[in-house]
């Protein structure tokens, strides 16, 4: 079914509409560590300029344009995309958008990329799939992979196997034609010692990209596979922002990205739940702090991060500890929702990997999350790429004066007061209704 999740019924056509502490101690996002084992009144909408059917055929198909070897394609606009937004009007209450994302995005043989994408179209959400570029080279050409300051074909995440990548590609390819955003995980997923992301020079991490797009778009030439479709897009084109492994060297991606004319980066930690800001021309949308049922700290807003304060870090632990820590999970996520949806609006950005850890209870409580946020008046499931386009035609006013509200803080005399002209462009909210910022920090937050 489509846009008729909730109680609402709220197409993807609308959803655009306008209608902390140390990082480590919050536990920084443990990227991919098990991927190797085997506003206005318009907005995203299914229908776009494809038939609305559905399926993953492009209305477009049979006039694609290979590009270079033909392991991508041009074949027009991107389907079941929004339109166009519009700025929020005057007095106008702010959507609550909610991004949901996933690092690494391979499949590996456990269900979890379809699955995914089709309790997305259920609900007529759009999401933000970060690729890591090596997930789409055999591993029998790993030498192709020059990492900076690490050893040709040296990755701290593993290669896939040829029948895994055969998989990525089929979901991606569907991912992209459902209206979802390709971004990317960069490559070798680099966290620790003088490998790490963190060391990378902006000249590095510019290596670092143009590898991960030389994997997407040449992946036919590296594999042999010339019988399989292309992927339907352009990426040179689609990629507008990722997230680094570990949130990692973020300050000297940024120039990069400035330069490649990225839109946004996701790679900060510990972020509050505040409407977001630009770092050196590139909006900054970070994963957050947010409430942690039964305790007096926040984590950040991650599956691995849940997973580094229940289980410390082990991707097994107690087995009859595993629907306590569902509910856990799932009630961090709700709760950091609930705090914005109920106060300030800012957007809620959500992290995950296609993993098994802990029995796979972090999928179940995404998937809980997002069942508890879909259909409720003015939520946005959106892609990165869909709220920066949001962003990105907003009065700057409007927005420096929804970034005066604090965590947790209403609107001072309601929305209509609140974003009207006369109400100046200074001014802060109605006192808090929950905790501000993270002040206290989780207890594990060591990085895979």
């Amino acid at each position: 079914m489509r846009g008729t999740s909730g109680d609402s019924g709220v197409s993807r056509r609308r959803l655009l509409g306008a209608g902390v502490g140390a990082a480590a101690a919050l536990g920084i996002a443990g990227c991919g560590i098990g991927d190797q084992d085997g506003a206005g009144r318009s907005g995203p909408g299914r229908g776009g300029d494809a038939s609305g059917s559905g399926t993953s055929a492009s209305p477009t198909e049979k006039d694609a344009k290979p590009i270079g070897d033909g392991s991508t394609a041009d074949t027009g606009k991107q389907p079941n995309q929004p339109d166009a937004p519009v700025r929020l009007e005057p007095g106008q209450t702010p959507p609550q958008f909610v991004i949901f994302s996933w690092d690494g995005a391979g499949e590996v043989g456990n269900g979890l990329f379809p699955r995914f994408l089709e309790l997305a179209k259920q609900h007529d959400a759009a999401m933000t799939f970060f690729l890591s570029g090596i997930y789409l080279l055999p591993e029998s050409k790993k030498n192709l992979y020059r990492p900076p300051n690490n050893r040709v074909g040296a990755s701290d995440i593993g290669y896939l196997t040829d029948d895994h990548i055969k998989q990525t590609l089929k979901y991606v390819r569907q991912a992209w034609l459902e209206g979802h955003e390709i971004g990317t995980h960069f490559n070798g997923h680099f966290c620790a010692g003088s490998g790490s992301g963190a060391n990378w020079t902006p000249a590095q991490w510019q290596n670092e990209i143009d590898q991960a797009i030389g994997f997407v778009t040449q992946w036919k030439t590296n594999s042999g596979w010339d019988d399989l479709d292309p992927l339907p897009f352009d990426y040179k084109k689609e990629l507008v922002g990722g997230r680094t492994p570990c949130l990692l060297g973020q300050d000297n991606l940024l120039p990069t990205a400035k330069r490649l004319g990225w839109r946004y980066d996701a790679s900060s930690p510990g972020g509050r739940q505040t409407w977001p800001v630009k770092r050196g021309g590139v909006w900054d949308l970070p994963l957050q702090a947010v409430p942690f049922p039964g305790h007096s700290f926040e984590v950040l807003s991650m599956d691995y991060n849940m997973l580094a304060n229940q289980s410390k870090n082990s991707t097994q632990g107690v087995p009859a500890r595993y629907p306590g820590w569902r509910k856990q999970a799932t009630g961090a996520y709700l709760a950091g929702f609930n705090r914005a949806y109920e106060s300030n609006r800012a957007p809620f950005f959500i992290g995950n990997h296609f993993e098994q850890w802990n029995g796979g209870i972090y999928m179940d409580a995404v998937e809980e999350a997002l069942k508890g946020m879909a259909g409720k008046k003015d939520v946005r499931l959106v892609s990165f790429k869909q709220f920066t386009d949001w962003l990105d035609v907003q009065d700057p006013k409007i927005l420096q004066k929804l970034r005066t509200l604090e965590v947790g803080q209403s609107p001072a005399g309601g929305w209509n007061t609140f974003l009207r002209p006369e109400a100046g462009a200074t001014g802060g909210g109605a006192g808090a209704g929950t905790s501000g910022s993270a002040g206290a920090t989780g207890a594990a937050g060591s990085t895979p």
